[in-house]
């Protein structure tokens, strides 16, 4: 079972409501069933999204149903329907892109047409991260930020293939997440062994089919299916490498894109995965700062850096042996405990309830604060279901990467791990392990984004961020190609920049409603 912080990137958005611990966006089931086409053995195959396909006029000329939304489903996260001039649909892609004419899956679509008719653009596509977000559950509650762009552009998001009511993967029940793996002894993999059986036994004709280039091409049919000549396309968090491999598979459709807390595509996992270790580890130590500054002598980590490493690792290791009581019931053990903190940290608006959370848990022994961040982040809502969050971002991850890590190597990637981040890095390293019996091969060790031809991509980094740090924006730039990736870099803290920091967000807007783009290597403070 993988660790939940191991996920490479998570949407701002998502994130931003788990530490406010908003319902809406953790109440689904992970226990739902996939459609009964999609369950079958999962073969020990490569995807095949890279293969050519000429799709026939029955999937290019479908013209989607528009309805008004209903509720979201528990796989996307339940909750109340959006309402208002919210519509949703399917559109039907073939589920393996080497068998154009074969099997089809539907991708939940939702939009919200442009307000001012008169200077309407077209479409503008939205993926808010994960991999694994949910876009029909997520544009409504973020379209706020979006007024701007929603007066000249329709608002489109979907559930991506393995997401939500788009195939769903689904893997452990409710009650395994909630008991959480069995104890492993000297063998790391045997959780990992039950998670995956499980996502084989309940998704297994699926997992060869939701890498991201299957769903790159989805895109591409979207597209067309909306009736736009290029793709107009803002993609956050995981939804930069999403849209780094469009580029890179279709150039000549690239419309106006934006990409907002930048995935490195010349990283590989280990890399990845260790940069994103030294990033949370800054942004802990940045919160840690400003716990000191503001809280003085009732700063719960204390007056230094080092000393608020020492009494997180104290805090856990307690934690290991004696989980926290809640109100609920539950316990807070320490994985869940380590999840609340790193979830805590992707937005510098919410260190306060951090703060908040660790004093908790050293004054009064209590979990209750970081429980709920964890459950949130998780995809758990109050009433116990999970959505399908976590199992998607696997079944993805492990689609996309073709690294797999024995336990020896996993160990002997530990020491560098610590050295990443004394907090998070021992969990992190044994996040290595997650795909290392998954029965799909994955595609490569990193994504191909390189877009000779492709029109210009607004590339947007943070330099807090610590999910994606900033090295990655100017990496993913200068990999799309000379005159393609234009890097914009934010002096700020937070994983994602639009909407919070006004020199971007206005670069930004300028770009897609105008088409002028800042010169390349722009700073914002």
């Amino acid at each position: 079972m993988p660790h939940p912080i191991r996920r490479p990137a998570r949407t701002a958005v998502l994130a931003a409501a788990a530490l406010l611990a908003v319902p809406a966006l953790a109440a689904c089931d992970s226990g739902a069933k996939a459609p009964a086409a999609l369950k079958q053995a999962a073969p020990s195959a490569t995807p095949t999204a890279a293969a050519p396909a000429v799709l026939p006029a029955a999937l290019t000329g479908q013209k989607p149903n528009w309805a008004p939304c209903p509720a979201p489903s528990v796989a996307q996260g339940g909750g109340k329907a959006p309402g208002g001039a919210w519509e949703c649909a399917t559109m039907k892609a073939p589920l393996d892109y080497a068998k154009p004419d074969g099997e089809t899956l539907d991708v939940a679509l939702i939009r919200k047409k442009a307000t001012d008719a008169g200077k309407r653009l077209g479409s503008l596509v939205y993926n808010f991260g994960g991999p694994g977000a949910s876009g029909v559950r997520t544009l409504p509650h973020a379209a706020d930020d979006y007024e701007k762009l929603n007066s000249v552009y329709d608002l489109v998001s979907f559930d991506p293939r393995g997401v939500g009511d788009t195939a769903p993967v689904t893997c452990l029940d409710d009650k395994a997440l909630d008991d959480g793996p069995a104890p492993s002894g000297d063998d790391p993999l045997a959780p990992v062994r039950t998670y995956t059986q499980a996502c084989r036994r309940n998704s297994g004709k699926v997992l060869p089919h939701v890498g991201t280039a299957d769903t790159a091409r989805d895109m591409d049919l979207m597209r067309q299916v909306l009736g736009d000549a290029k793709l107009n396309y803002f993609g956050i968090s995981y939804g930069t490498q999403l849209g780094g491999v469009y580029a890179h598979l279709f150039p000549k459709n690239v419309g106006r894109t934006v990409f907002d807390a930048v995935v490195d595509p010349t990283s590989d996992e280990l890399q990845a995965d260790l940069g994103q270790a030294k990033g949370f580890q800054q942004a802990l130590e940045h919160a840690m700062e400003y716990c000191r500054d503001k809280y003085a002598a009732n700063c719960p980590t204390g007056g230094s850096a080092d000393e608020g490493n020492r009494r997180i690792a104290d805090l856990l290791k307690k934690l290991e042996t004696e989980p926290a009581p809640t109100k609920s019931g539950r316990k807070l053990g320490s994985d869940l405990a380590l999840t609340g903190i790193a979830a805590s940290l992707y937005d510098e608006k919410t260190w306060d309830y951090l703060v908040q959370s660790l004093g908790e848990l050293r004054q009064r022994g209590t979990g209750n604060n970081l429980l709920a961040i964890a459950d949130a982040y998780s995809g758990r809502g109050a009433d116990g279901h999970y959505n399908n969050t976590d199992a998607a971002h696997t079944a993805i991850s492990c689609a996309d990467t073709s690294r797999r890590y024995t336990v020896a190597e996993m160990r002997a990637q530990e020491p560098a791990f610590r050295s990443a981040s004394p907090v998070f890095g021992p969990s992190m390293a044994k996040g290595l392990l997650v795909c290392t019996d998954w029965p799909v091969r994955g595609a490569s060790d990193k994504p191909q984004v390189a877009a000779e031809g492709a029109a210009p991509i607004l590339v947007v980094g943070n330099t807090g961020d610590p999910a994606t740090p900033v090295e990655g924006a100017k990496r993913m730039a200068d990999a799309l190609g000379r005159g393609v990736g234009v890097n914009l870099t934010v002096k700020g803290e937070g994983h994602g920049v639009y909407g919070s920091n006004a020199c971007a967000t206005k670069a930004v807007d300028a770009f897609l409603v105008d088409g002028t783009a800042p010169a390349d290597g722009t700073v914002c403070s």
